[in-house]
Order: C-alpha cells, then structure tokens, then sequence
C-alpha cells in the first residue's frame, strides 16, 4: 500500500510540473443582494481538514463583486460570500456568474442561508446539483430534529433514537442521489467531487466506472490521479482504524497543564475515548449518558477520558465547570485539526470504546449503544448499535 500510495503522489507531482493543463484564468462574478461589509469575498481551497485562501475581493458598493482567478490545478474550490452564505464551483474552464443573497436582514438572525446557484457551464452543472442535494439533506435534518424533539411523552434517549433512524434515511437516500450523478455524469471532470460521498464496498464497481471512462477521456489528468492518490491513503488510514488495531496516540494538556494524557495512558483499563466541544449541542446532551455510564461501570475497570477540540480555551473551561464531568479531560490543540484527521472523524460527539491493550472495539457510539458495549465487554455477551454522530 505503501508503495502504490509513493507511485499516484509521484504521478501527481509529474503531472503537476508538466504542460498537460495550461493554466487558465476564469471570471468569476455576481452581486450580494445585502453585503456584509465586515468581510470580503474570499475564494478558498480545501484539503482534507486544511483551508487556504487563494484570493479576495472587496464587494462594491452596487453590491457586485469580480475575480480572475488564475485556473492551475482545475477541482473543487469554496466561494464564500463575506462569512456568511458560501458554495462549492469547480474551476477549470468555465467563466461563472454566482449571485448571493447576504446577510439576514432580520433583527434576530438565524444563520440558514437559501441555496446557492451557479450559473455556468457543463461542470458547474454536476456542482449545482450536488449543492441542492446537500442544501436539502441539511433542510431536511433541520426539520426533523424541530419535529422529533417537539413530539411530546417521550424522553432525550428515544428521540436521539427516533432522529438517528431519520438521519439513517436521509442518508441512503443521499447517497441513491450521489449514485444517481455518477452513473450519468461520468463524462464531466467534476464528476470527481462526487465520488468521495460513495465509499463503500457497495459502490466500489459504480466508482471504477466512472474513474475508467475519465482516464479514457485523458489519463493523465491532474485531478483524476490526485482523487486516486487520495483514496489510496484514506484506505490506508482506515485500514489503521479498524476495530482491533490499537488506536493511534496522542498527548494533550489536562485542565491544570501539568500534565499530558492519551489514549496510551489508560493501557490496562477498558477505555471510553470521547471527543466532543463545548458549543456542540449534541455533546452537551451526550454527557447525562456519560455520567450514567461512568456512575456504573467506573468500578468495574472502565476508565472515561474526553478530549475537547475547542478552539476557546476559556469556553472549554466554562462548560467544564458546567457539566461537572468526574473523569479525565484534555483540550487538543488547533481546534482538534490534527487528532480529528488522525482518528478520521468530522463530526462530534464521536465516541470510542478501547480494551485494555488500548485496542479499538467499537466506534461512534452514544447513549444506550455505549452501555451495550461496555456490559458486552464486561460480561462477554455480544451486541451494540451504533448511533451517527453530528455534522460540525
């Protein structure tokens, strides 16, 4: 693996050096209907958790806004619209023309912009539809966590069920969709921004087909060696996460700074590994569960140890205080970009469970999933079910 991983990297830089896309540059422009005038417009590329800006610009004060953006490695770029609305384009070659609506104008401002449409060419036409397809999956979650959570005479534990079985739905539904696009758009190149929502055995056949006919069409195109590479190391990375292997290590500061802790500190004891924040709604309604947890099974060789990915240290240590959580705490550094590419999750609370030889046994489980687990553990009977985590 390694060595096919070296071979697509190599690839990609040769390609990268030659004349096989010459640069190109694109027009970008638009109006905001009500500017935020605090922030620019910023076009930014995104690499797995990292953001770099690649230019910016001033609204004018019509409202319109204009870029020539210099085109050398074609894929999936972010415009984001003065921190406020943003979407996803793919740059190559076609001049686009993305108008915004702005900032609410309401007095009590709920930040749940409209969808955003790109007026442009072939490709721009696979990110449109892809686009809509997110901006009503999230309408959707929206919609049904106001209705569960409305519903009256059941407690938090069954409508945290009721909604991860809704979310379950959403999902598969998302993902037909996703499935849909590749098997009829697979002549466009940005068909490649589709492909990373169809991992899964289930979909591997579908994947390769789409990836034969781009490199029929040109098999040396940057974008379609750099997704191969990609998916090599994201195999790799799984293959070191899979329940069995020992997780990965880290060292963090504990709340007194005194000293640094990580999973590899708990060897020995059956590990409840918890990474959440203090603005995460969904982690906050976690811990009750966690306390239950801790308040059973603490005796019984079961150590609880939760790593914050706060950006806000004084936050981090103000909902400490709050939850008043009796087990071990640490904040990872960088907001947690770094520990949540290393244990590959985007989304919180994401909660593991390790055995005493620090070996992972289970991942993403909450509420009655989590016990399930540890009395498994503890008394060799076998079940568990595991419940989604929350989207940041």
């Amino acid at each position: 693996m390694g060595k096919i991983l070296r071979l697509l990297l190599f690839a990609c830089m040769l390609i990268s050096t030659s004349s096989v896309f010459a640069q190109k540059t694109i027009t970008i422009k638009g109006k905001v209907k009500f500017p935020y005038n605090r922030f620019n417009m910023e076009i930014v590329e995104r690499q797995g958790f990292d953001k770099t800006i690649i230019d910016s610009c001033k609204v004018k004060d019509d409202g319109t806004y204009e870029f020539k953006m210099k085109v050398d490695k074609p894929g999936v770029y972010t415009l984001d619209c003065q921190k406020w609305q943003s979407v996803q384009f793919w740059a190559e070659d076609e001049d686009l023309e993305i108008n915004f609506r702005g900032e609410d104008t309401a007095k009590i401002k709920i930040k749940n912009p409209p969808y955003v449409y790109i007026n442009g060419g072939p490709n721009n036409e696979v990110m449109n539809l892809m686009n809509w397809d997110g901006y009503r999956g999230y309408q959707l979650m929206i919609g049904v966590s106001q209705g569960v959570y409305r519903i009256p005479g059941i407690d938090d534990q069954a409508k945290q069920e009721v909604s991860g079985k809704f979310y379950d739905m959403l999902g598969n539904e998302s993902r037909a969709r996703m499935r849909f696009l590749a098997e009829h758009y697979a002549d466009r190149n940005s068909v490649l921004a589709v492909l990373p929502s169809l991992r899964g055995e289930e979909n591997e056949e579908l994947v390769q087909q789409v990836l034969a006919r781009l490199e029929s069409k040109n098999p040396n195109y940057a974008p379609l060696l750099k997704y191969k590479a990609e998916m090599a190391e994201a195999k790799a990375q799984k293959e070191r996460l899979a329940e069995g292997k020992v997780a990965p290590e880290f060292s963090f500061p504990t709340p007194d700074g005194k000293k640094k802790l990580g999973p590899q500190d708990f060897k020995g004891k059956i590990l409840v590994l918890d990474f959440w924040a203090s603005w995460c709604g969904p982690c906050r309604a976690e811990i009750p569960h966690l306390k239950e947890a801790y308040k059973e099974y603490s005796t019984k060789g079961v150590a609880f140890f939760s790593v914050s990915i706060d950006k806000d240290d004084a936050a981090w240590r103000k909902a400490m205080k709050e939850e008043n959580m009796p087990w071990a705490q640490a904040q990872a550094p960088k907001a947690g970009k770094d520990v949540m590419k290393q244990y590959q999750f985007s989304g919180i609370p994401y909660i593991l469970v390790l055995d005493e030889e620090g070996k992972i046994v289970a991942k993403n489980l909450r509420g009655k999933a989590l016990t399930d687990k540890l009395e498994e553990l503890l008394s060799g009977k076998k079940k568990s079910v595991a419940m989604p985590a929350m989207g940041m």
